[in-house]
């Protein structure tokens, strides 16, 4: 709803870093005001509604801006006429704060209540309700505590709970309205809202006090639910889990609340009495959009079996609007090696890079000797931040890292000896940012990741494989508070790793066996040992999960890879060995004795770590 920025360019203001944000909020509304009565003078009332809006969604307790709206409801005959310069339908905040006033004004107190609790929930930090007719001490008796039940219900729509430090004195003007229409009289669903308001606003006793009033005088369910979480909130777990099942038991169709108490007895250690009620309830209603969902949720927790999370993402690509399924997923796979998250390199000279990167001291240079061949990619992620430093090698090791695994027609690293160089061209310079712009450390799941490379389905393959070996710097990641240079090793794999999935993208149109896009990224995954092959595993783990029908070819292919590391490290350190392992675990379709051999390869690969 809050389409302020729509409005922006014809402020004369500019934004800095430097400045306050009151102040800088109330010069703008003022530049609005100024402008609105120089274009009234001209009689362009439609002109000077937007500005008068403009300043009001600004600024919204400007008394200058309201008095700059008194002048244009006086021009144009009333506050009645006026309500068609602030159409009900406008998505800007400025302009239905605008109709709420006007509303008041000609006593529609329990629409103008209504409208401006949605405006309140699309940018509560905005003071909306500090204005004079929320502040009439007669606005009370005039509103119904059902009206006000739904305009609460609305604010809480689009409030956090709780809600920023920030957002809680101009959301107490709203607050002080509610609690002075309860105090006419023991409303009980307006006191069930006022409960969670007032949770929101990080005052638990009153929640408390206003869910206990709910209860009390006959909200049914909605009090039971309300009570529940002020209680929990106030730590008081027990009873609401006494309360909760009270309430479900006398009205076994609240099937949402049963979901949220089986989650709750989950969270306090009771997890197995979670399980039968979500159990019992999903034999009854298998496609309910919270309860299927919680239920394969709650046994990966139980087990920690990653199949309950593939049949959990099949779900939601069966039911694409349950969103419940979408958030348990990500929450679950948030930390997982690759079904969440990129994983870090182990290499001696990343331990270095990160000590150096530690210790700020990115001028070192000389000569770095290591006792045999590492990844060509872990070499690139140490000279992008400490370009002086040259890294020399013992010994190649046996088999030969530098040789491909199978004969491939692809290849981004070629070898003068133990140095790596690129065997491809530089990317455009568009294609290597708009990967460097989509690249991420962490992802909501292999679909979700597979999707977010969408944006690199036209970008020519050339090119993607250039940015594998060409990489961008991690000085230029627009990743938050410096991570990548924090973590360089992180921004490389990071950067590969969609590239790749976006190699995965490339003619979609063609049969996923025998298409391009599958013979580049299983080239791409057979080459030179690096961790070039692992973002290719990635790509094929999210093509995979995406695709049902290509997970044997999948994981075949992963497979064979990870038997070839596992023979190589009988012989020598192969750093890639782990990560390929966890890859090939992001495919809970395999097998279960499979799986537990590869994961116990990789906790043995942890432990000497």
């Amino acid at each position: 709803m809050d389409t302020h920025d729509e409005h922006a360019e014809e402020h004369t203001h500019t934004h800095t870093d430097a400045c306050d944000t009151g102040c800088c909020e109330r010069l703008e509304a003022e530049g609005e005001v100024a402008v609105a009565r120089l274009i009234l003078d001209s009689g362009d009332l439609e002109h000077t509604a937007d500005h008068v809006a403009g300043a009001i969604g600004t600024d919204p307790s400007l008394p200058e801006a309201h008095e700059a709206l008194a002048a244009l409801v006086a021009r144009v005959g009333g506050p009645a006429a006026a309500l068609e310069l602030f159409p009900a339908a406008s998505r800007y905040t400025g302009e239905l704060a605008c109709r709420a006033s006007l509303l008041a004004a000609i006593g529609r107190f329990d629409e103008a209540v209504l409208l401006l609790a949605g405006v309140m929930g699309a940018a509560p930090v905005r003071p909306w309700a500090d204005v004079a007719w929320m502040a009439d001490p007669e606005l009370p008796s005039r509103l119904s505590a059902e009206s006000l039940t739904q305009a609460v219900l609305r604010l809480c729509q689009g409030l956090g709970d709780p809600v920023a430090e920030e957002e809680r004195e101009p959301l107490g003007h709203f607050a002080a309205v509610v609690r002075a229409v309860l105090a006419r009289g023991e409303d009980p669903h307006l006191a069930a809202v006022a409960s969670g308001l007032a949770r929101r606003l990080g005052d638990t006793e009153l929640a408390v006090y206003w869910g206990e009033v709910a209860v009390r005088s006959g909200a049914g369910a909605m009090g039971a639910i309300m009570l529940g979480n002020a209680l929990r909130r106030a730590g008081r777990v027990d009873e609401t889990i006494a309360l909760w099942t009270q309430t479900v038991a006398q009205d076994p169709s609240q099937t949402y609340l049963i979901v949220d108490l089986a989650e709750l007895l989950a969270f306090v250690g009771r997890r197995a009495e979670g399980l039968a009620l979500l159990e019992r309830l999903v034999a009854v209603e298998p496609e309910h959009e919270k309860a299927a969902p919680a239920l394969l949720g709650m046994r990966f927790e139980a087990d920690g079996d990653s199949v309950h999370l593939l049949e959990l993402t099949d779900y939601h690509r069966a039911h694409p609007d349950h969103d419940y399924a979408g958030y348990l997923f990500g929450h679950h796979v948030q930390r997982l090696p690759w079904l969440g998250r990129v994983t870090g390199g182990t290499e001696a000279c990343i331990n270095v890079l990160r000590q150096l990167v530690e210790q700020d001291n990115l001028t070192m240079s000389g000569e770095m000797s290591l006792s045999i061949i590492e990844p060509p990619s872990a070499i690139s992620a140490l000279r992008l931040v400490i370009p002086g430093l040259h890294v020399a090698f013992q010994e190649v090791g046996d088999p030969d890292p530098r040789l491909p695994a199978a004969q491939v027609g692809v290849t981004v690293w070629r070898y003068e000896g133990c140095d790596a160089v690129p065997a491809v061209v530089p990317p455009s310079a568009q294609a290597l940012a708009l990967v460097r712009d989509l690249a991420t450390p962490n992802w909501p799941g292999p679909t979700s990741l597979y999707d977010h490379a969408v944006a690199l389905a036209g970008v020519p393959v050339a090119d993607l494989l250039g940015v594998l070996v060409h990489l961008p710097a991690p000085q230029d990641a627009p990743w938050p508070d410096g991570f990548a240079m924090e973590a360089p090793d992180y921004w490389v794999r990071s950067v590969q790793t969609i590239a790749c999935v976006g190699i995965a993208h490339h003619r979609a149109d063609q049969p996923w066996v025998g298409s391009e896009r599958r013979r580049v990224v299983v080239e791409l995954l057979n080459g030179p040992e690096d961790w070039v092959c692992e973002a290719a595993g990635m790509a094929l783990v999210a093509v995979g999960w995406a695709f049902p029908e290509t997970r044997a070819d999948v994981l075949e292919w992963l497979l064979n890879r990870v038997s070839q590391f596992m023979q190589a490290a009988e012989k020598r350190a192969v750093t890639v060995l782990g990560s390929m392992c966890h890859l090939v675990l992001a495919c809970p379709w395999l097998e279960p004795k499979g799986r537990a051999f590869v994961a116990d390869v990789a906790a043995r690969l942890e432990s000497e770590d």
